[in-house]
């Protein structure tokens, strides 16, 4: 479905191209996951470690507010993951009712591996294209990384994080 030469296009349009890229690379990240030494986390554990990653230290009610989940569910995926090793809970210092997320040595190495993974399968795909429209690419997978930081930061307004030097934000 190439776009060049074609004009403007629609936000609609424009949806339904990130839709199919996004689909696409769920089935590529698929394939990378299946063969994670560490083993395998469902969808909302990885989305949980990615936000307990970015916001280290975050509460219950913070990572649930992140994940769109209500309390009790983000309670139980926590209990999940931290029986597998791979998130710490602790007392907040500022509040004895709250309690803090933070990734274990486990996590960060699991998430290290994904992204791995995850990368070798883009670089595949990405080494298939024309300089100009990886150039293009890149620029647009930039903006969208700011609108989207910003939609889902916890604290609307303010600047996105920027990209990290090494990967992207997300896993």
């Amino acid at each position: 479905m190439p776009l060049r030469g074609f004009g403007p296009r629609s936000s609609e349009q424009t949806s339904a191209y990130a839709v199919a890229a996004s689909e696409l690379l769920e089935v590529l990240w698929g394939r990378g996951q299946e063969s994670a030494a560490s083993g395998s986390v469902s969808p909302s554990q990885l989305r949980a470690l990615l936000v307990i990653e970015k916001h280290e230290g975050a509460n219950l009610r913070a990572l649930g507010e992140a994940l769109g989940s209500r309390a009790p569910s983000v309670s139980r995926l926590c209990d999940r993951m931290e029986a597998m090793g791979l998130v710490l809970r602790a007392p907040s210092p500022t509040s004895r009712r709250e309690v803090e997320l933070r990734l274990s040595m486990r996590g960060r190495a699991l998430l290290k591996e994904y992204r791995a993974l995850r990368a070798a399968e883009l670089n595949a795909v990405l080494e298939r294209m024309a300089p100009a429209d990886l150039a293009a690419l890149t620029d647009g997978l930039a903006a969208f990384h700011a609108a989207a930081s910003e939609r889902l930061s916890p604290e609307r307004g303010t600047d996105a994080s920027p990209l990290r030097d090494d990967v992207a934000d997300s896993a």
